[in-house]
């Protein structure tokens, strides 16, 4: 196309930029099964995923060479509305497993001190457990197949849970081995940010820069900023099929 040409826009739905009322009625669970008409709305919204938003601190970014040494998880849940909200958290410290390295800079950033006697660090087996139990009792008690992890760079957390759960055997995972959803890209498209301080701030939440760096707070955050955009998307769409309706 020529500079300064300017293309004929099309009308809504044909192609272009502009976002279609969602489809609210679409059941079609993982890989393509069907959800029972009476799921949980949960269930329904996310094809069958729960979502979980998780943060990992470790002693460095390799996660089959530095070692997990903090996991908090929380649940999404879902009010009679439609609308996202975070649900209980749960959180548990994790001793270092043998043989791998915690670079020192890593410490100074999340201040963890990994001989503070309240620290109650548990192996890696036992923490995966105090992770997964809730997890897995959240997703059926929202009729769902799976979770799926939620995160800001939710890869990284990601890597070191499937590290973990690949050392020590884990057989019960409740998560999808690669599937996530990441709050670095939905807090770009919803506020143009995709700094967790910056975004949480755009989105008109609060945040301590004293607290960062502890997972409890960054997951607790992240699952704030998860909802918000969720939620901020319902309004639009909820807006978009009223304005249908009327037409």
């Amino acid at each position: 196309m020529a500079r300064g040409a300017r293309r004929k826009r099309t009308g809504r739905g044909d192609g272009d930029c502009y976002p279609r009322a969602m489809d609210t009625h679409d059941e079609q669970g993982p890989r393509g099964a069907t959800a029972a008409p009476d799921a949980p709305p949960m269930a329904l919204r996310f094809r069958g995923f729960l979502p979980v938003v998780v943060d990992v601190e470790t002693g460095g970014f390799e996660s089959a060479r530095h070692a997990l040494l903090e996991i908090a998880a929380v649940p999404i849940e879902m009010d009679d509305e439609g609308f996202l909200f975070p649900g209980e958290t749960v959180s548990v410290h994790v001793e270092p497993a043998p043989g791998l390295d915690i670079d020192p800079k890593s410490l100074e950033i999340t201040g963890i001190q990994l001989d503070h006697p309240f620290r109650d660090a548990q192996p890696e087996k036992i923490a995966l457990d105090r992770i997964f139990t809730p997890v897995r009792a959240a997703a059926k008690r929202n009729g769902c197949q799976r979770a799926i992890l939620v995160g800001h760079n939710a890869h990284f957390d990601l890597g070191f849970l499937n590290a973990a759960i690949a050392r020590v055997g884990h057989k019960r995972s409740p998560f999808h081995p690669f599937s996530t959803m990441d709050t670095v890209t939905l807090a770009a498209l919803a506020y143009g940010q995709t700094v967790l301080a910056k975004a949480c701030q755009a989105a008109g939440l609060p945040w301590d820069g004293n607290e960062a760096h502890s997972a409890v707070y960054d997951t607790e955050r992240t699952a704030q900023l998860f909802c918000a955009v969720m939620n901020r998307w319902k309004q639009f769409n909820d807006l978009d099929l009223l304005r249908a309706a009327q037409d």
